[in-house]
Parts: C-alpha cells; sequence; structure tokens
C-alpha cells in the first residue's frame, strides 16, 4: 500500500465472493490503494446492524499490489468497522463504497439495505461514501454497463468529496445503455404480503421474509422509482440527519410545563 494515494474501503452485503462487489474492484482499480473487507456470506437487509454479543474473526483472503481482499464473519457494519479499526493501519479511507449490490435499493429499501449500512457508516465517520447497486438479483448479472459511471461518479467523489452528514445511493436500471442521469428523491413505496407461512413435514410452523413492493406514488417523475423503471441512472443524496425540522416549531407546545 502506498500512502501517498487515495484509500478507498470497499464493502457490501452479498459477500466478498459476489460478482458485483468483484467488479466493482475491477472498475475503481487504479484509482487509489484498495481495502475489501467484506461478510463471508450473504448478509442482504441488515441495514445499520452490528454484532454486540457474537465475536468477530477476519480473513484474508487476497492480496496483491494496491488490492487487499478480506473477509468477516459479521454484518456489513461490522465490516467498515473492523477495516477502520484493524486493516487501514492508521490511514484515514479517502472514500466508503457499497455494492455493487446484486437488487435494486431504491425508496424505502434504503432503510433495510445492508449495502445502504456501509454507506451509512462511512458516512457517520464523516468520509465521503457512495452505494452502487443495479436491478438486477441474478448471481451472473452483467455489470458491464456500469463501468463509465461507476468510474466517473468515484472520480468526482474522490476529488471533490461529498456534503457533511450526505453520502449517495446510486441505483442502474437493467438495461444495455441507459438514457442518462438524473438527481432524484426516494419515492414512496411500501412492501406487502411479506410473510409466507409454511409447514414442516416434521409437523411444525416456519415462515419466510418475502413481500412484493409497490410504488406508492408512480405519476412523480422526481423519484428514484420513476427514473429507474425508465430507463436512468438513479442518484439520491442521502442525509444521515433525519431531524423533521420543519415540523419543530409544530411541538414546541409539548415542552411547556
Amino acid at each position: 500500500m502506498n500512502d501517498k494515494k487515495p484509500l478507498i474501503l470497499i464493502s457490501n452485503d452479498d459477500g466478498y465472493e459476489a460478482k458485483g462487489i468483484n467488479s466493482l474492484v475491477d472498475m475503481v482499480r487504479g484509482m487509489g490503494d484498495l481495502i475489501v473487507c467484506a461478510p463471508d456470506g450473504a448478509r442482504s437487509g441488515m441495514a445499520c446492524a452490528f454484532s454486540a454479543a457474537t465475536p468477530l474473526t477476519l480473513t484474508q483472503r487476497h492480496s496483491e499490489e494496491g488490492v487487499e481482499v478480506w473477509s468477516c464473519n459479521g454484518t456489513p457494519v461490522d465490516c467498515v468497522k473492523m477495516a477502520l479499526h484493524e486493516l487501514c493501519q492508521g490511514r484515514r479511507p479517502d472514500l466508503v463504497l457499497g455494492g455493487i449490490n446484486h437488487g435494486d435499493n431504491g425508496s424505502v429499501n434504503t432503510h433495510y439495505s445492508g449495502t445502504m449500512g456501509v454507506v451509512m457508516e462511512g458516512c457517520l465517520k464523516y468520509i465521503p461514501s457512495v452505494a452502487y447497486s443495479l436491478c438486477d438479483h441474478r448471481s451472473d448479472a452483467d455489470f458491464t454497463p456500469l463501468a463509465p459511471y461507476v468510474k466517473r461518479f468515484t472520480q468526482h467523489v474522490l476529488l471533490h468529496g461529498l456534503p457533511r452528514g450526505v453520502c449517495l445511493n446510486i441505483n442502474f436500471p437493467v438495461m444495455p445503455t441507459f438514457k442518462g442521469v438524473r438527481v432524484c428523491r426516494m419515492a414512496y413505496g411500501s412492501w406487502g404480503n411479506e410473510i409466507t407461512k409454511c409447514h414442516h413435514p416434521r409437523g411444525y410452523d416456519y415462515w419466510w421474509m418475502v413481500g412484493q413492493y409497490t410504488n406508492d406514488e408512480p405519476e412523480a417523475e422526481d423519484t428514484d422509482n420513476w427514473a429507474l423503471n425508465h430507463g436512468y441512472v438513479a442518484i439520491t443524496p442521502t442525509r444521515m440527519d433525519v431531524t423533521a425540522y420543519e415540523y419543530m416549531e409544530q411541538f414546541q407546545a409539548l415542552t411547556i410545563e
């Protein structure tokens, strides 16, 4: 590792062997020193969860000039915390990247996503952080069309940084070419039919978490869902501070004793 180069920390929620994260490494290779610390298996839906009661382990999987790959038995957030504490050797990353995720992280999926957990953790540490996702859950998804966009976006953030407390959630539709790029807000959406009950032959019931997503404002053209459904790359600036400032005055009456 060369401390004169930018340091980029990469993680995901699909595991270190996933095609998405390995494609991301190939896309940003050469932009700086890369430290990959990702779960040792799939950890989708972990959001910002971390392991408070489980001992964590690190395993080095690969090392070459400018690239180190490690796996951790914890959550995506655990991976970021462990990398910052154990692998960066006192260096502060210039950038945290999450992904490339196999699947859509637009709309309310932002709140469940382990990929977004990666960049939220980076953002909470005041490190510029970007999440990349492709709306394709297949393990052999084609990430090739994303390459020029990922390179451009990553280089831009390395050069210009991001506002304090803001990370980027970037989603790509499944298309060989994209119509363009839109900066969007998060769509209002909801999940239904989330629980499927099954009966085991040995006599007990069990349940799967599944569900069907509904875009609750399909005609709104300023949302990430609209952009993705119409062939655009969707960039959603995402703020860590969730305070509803516009309603603070409304609730001042509650402070009167």
